[in-house]
């Protein structure tokens, strides 16, 4: 075969260091989920829909061939805290946690999650991230570690 393909759906969730609400302010954090979806267009990794809450964000997008899961992750948390820092005295201290969430799905189930990453703040209103958290990587299958998940 003379060409490559891939169709990997991507759906990326981190939160940010010691889920600090640093993203409360809704025009902050819609100009923070800009930027992230932003940043994934540049890398060639088409972002399908970003949403997220005072803590936390959800990303979906395509992973692009010529760069890796940890390499994307990594220049979109560079990106966007170089960015955000600077909007505000409150937020001098922004980070994202070290860790993420990368989970692959289903061509099928991304109207799905789309709508639920749109429908975040709606859903954190009885779920916490953390659980919220777990319960993915319970649906994903992964064994984890209570004392290396949080930052």
């Amino acid at each position: 075969m003379s060409q490559s393909f891939a169709q990997i759906y991507l759906h990326i969730v981190f939160s940010t260091k010691n889920r600090n609400p640093f993203l409360h302010d809704p025009t902050i954090r819609d100009e923070i989920l800009c930027g992230l979806g932003g940043e994934c267009n540049k890398l060639g990794c088409p972002v399908i829909r970003v949403g997220g809450v005072a803590d936390h964000v959800h990303i979906l997008c395509h992973l692009a061939r010529a760069i890796s899961v940890m390499d994307l992750i990594k220049e979109i948390k560079r990106e966007s805290s170089q960015w955000i820092k600077p909007k505000s005295r409150d937020l001098a201290d922004f980070y994202w946690q070290k860790g993420y969430g990368a989970f692959s799905i289903s061509p099928s189930h991304v109207p799905e999650l789309c709508a639920y990453i749109a429908n975040q703040e709606e859903h954190h209103r009885t779920e916490s991230f953390q659980d919220e958290f777990r319960r993915l990587l319970t649906k994903y299958g992964l064994e984890w570690d209570e004392r290396y998940v949080w930052d």
